[in-house]
């Protein structure tokens, strides 16, 4: 069986999906299976090796040029391959940090449409590569924004197509009308070209059946699957963790800078926390230009609330400072303000054995309040709910330890990167036995 699993670059910072996607990909590879990974638009980045075809399709160069410049839905595709140049989109991914969800409506509405319409040409080029090169028996799609091509993609190949739902709906509604209501409408007319689609949490999976208008039963769970490589093999000691740094208490927070990941929630209970001595916060975070406004805000919000000095922002980290910040925190923190429809960052605190505190909304419910929990719950969008929250476990650090011993047990259990590619062989030999 062989599989090709197409995602989405995401312009030169780390993301949910290409983490998630990049080791799905590493831990098919690792049991022996037949699994490419080929980025769209720009090329993927991770904090973990990254195992990426050099091949880039739906090059972001020639989709803006033919959504924007109609002379180039019609070049030749030798002309096209200069502006596929992987050095070429390399440097564009470094440089979109200024484009906002709101600017893409009428190119996503374009995207979706696949065959019929202005990136056609493109569709064309990857049904081609699919049929005479990669010759798959599945095509996996990272997320609802690329079903356009499964129609076209399907026909040339006879591949199965899957798709994951990865938090779509966030991009989504940020796009005005008229654009809006038209990609609703072909995300739910073009639903019906993909063969299963599969969620991170039962959550999200409900949530897109609806938003879809697909049965439930045509989505899959398979939690996300963690790297334990450089995580601790038995859970750390928080306890004795606080006594050697003199009892000060760190929260720690990882998430793309963004309002709906909740930093600024996060400061103003720090503030509500602040007359508790010996009390700091470490954030970090994918940036990007158009969301460096909402830094300021929150360091705004910290000199005002006089928080500054508690508030660390540390930025986009590679994969050792992540391990080393979760090495050196008492708690982690995700006030997600939209519900989180993936919330890797906190299986990776389970893994380094750190109880967390997380709103009671999408993906956290189903992994923190378990028969074991492994944190606490607060009320979305509250920094007074999310403060008390934290309070608890300042107070109660034998509670505290529980939590973290839970969490690194339950993400050994259920998030392991061969639990991952497991559930989704066992789907991709459902759909193959569908032939």
């Amino acid at each position: 069986m062989r599989i090709v699993h197409i995602t989405a670059g995401a312009g030169g910072r780390l993301c949910g999906s290409c983490l998630h996607d990049n080791a799905l990909v590493r831990a098919l590879q690792a049991r022996g299976r037949d699994a490419i990974l080929v980025p769209a638009y720009v090329p993927t980045m991770t904090d973990e090796e990254n195992v990426s075809e050099k091949k880039i399709i739906f090059g972001g160069v020639n989709v803006w040029l033919q959504e924007h410049v109609p002379l180039f839905r019609y070049t030749p595709w030798c002309v096209d391959r200069f502006l596929d140049s992987r050095r070429l989109l390399e440097w564009l991914s470094s440089h979109t940090g200024s484009v906002r969800p709101a600017d893409l409506g009428s190119l996503t509405v374009s995207t979706l449409k696949g065959e019929e319409g202005h990136q056609r040409k493109e569709v064309a080029k990857l049904s081609d590569w699919l049929a005479r090169n990669a010759q798959p028996d599945i095509v996996h799609l990272s997320n609802v924004l690329l079903i356009g091509l499964a129609n076209r993609v399907r026909q040339a190949s006879g591949a199965k197509i899957i798709c994951s739902l990865s938090g779509e709906d966030i991009f989504i509604e940020q796009i005005p009308e008229p654009h809006y209501s038209a990609i609703r409408m072909l995300l739910r007319q073009r639903a019906s070209d993909v063969d299963r689609f599969v969620a991170l949490n039962h959550s999200f999976a409900d949530f897109m059946a609806d938003y879809l208008d697909v049965p439930p039963a045509k989505i899959s769970v398979v939690p996300h699957g963690v790297d334990l490589a450089g995580f601790p093999l038995t859970p750390p000691d928080l306890i004795e963790r606080r006594r050697a740094r003199g009892g000060k208490f760190v929260i720690g927070s990882l998430a793309r800078l963004c309002p709906e990941k909740g930093l600024e929630q996060l400061v103003r209970a720090l503030a509500i926390l602040a007359p508790h001595d010996n009390l700091e916060l470490r954030a970090a975070g994918a940036t990007i230009a158009t969301e460096q406004g909402y830094l300021e805000q929150c360091r705004t919000t910290a000199a005002t609330l006089g928080v500054s000095e508690r508030f660390h922002w540390l930025g986009q980290i590679d994969r050792p400072a992540k391990l080393r910040l979760l090495e050196s925190i008492d708690v982690f923190a995700m006030p997600t303000t939209h519900p989180e429809a993936k919330g890797i960052p906190v299986l990776e605190a389970f893994c380094a054995g750190v109880p967390v505190v997380a709103p009671a909304a999408g993906a956290f419910p189903e992994s923190i309040a378990t028969h074991s929990p492994t944190g606490l719950l607060h009320a979305p969008g509250d920094p007074v709910d999310l403060a008390r929250a934290i309070k608890s476990l300042m107070d109660d650090p034998h509670l505290a330890a529980t939590l973290g011993r839970n969490g690194h047990a339950h993400a050994r259990l259920y998030h392991t990167l061969d639990t991952m590619a497991a559930g989704h062989e066992e789907i991709y030999a459902c759909m193959m036995a569908k032939h």
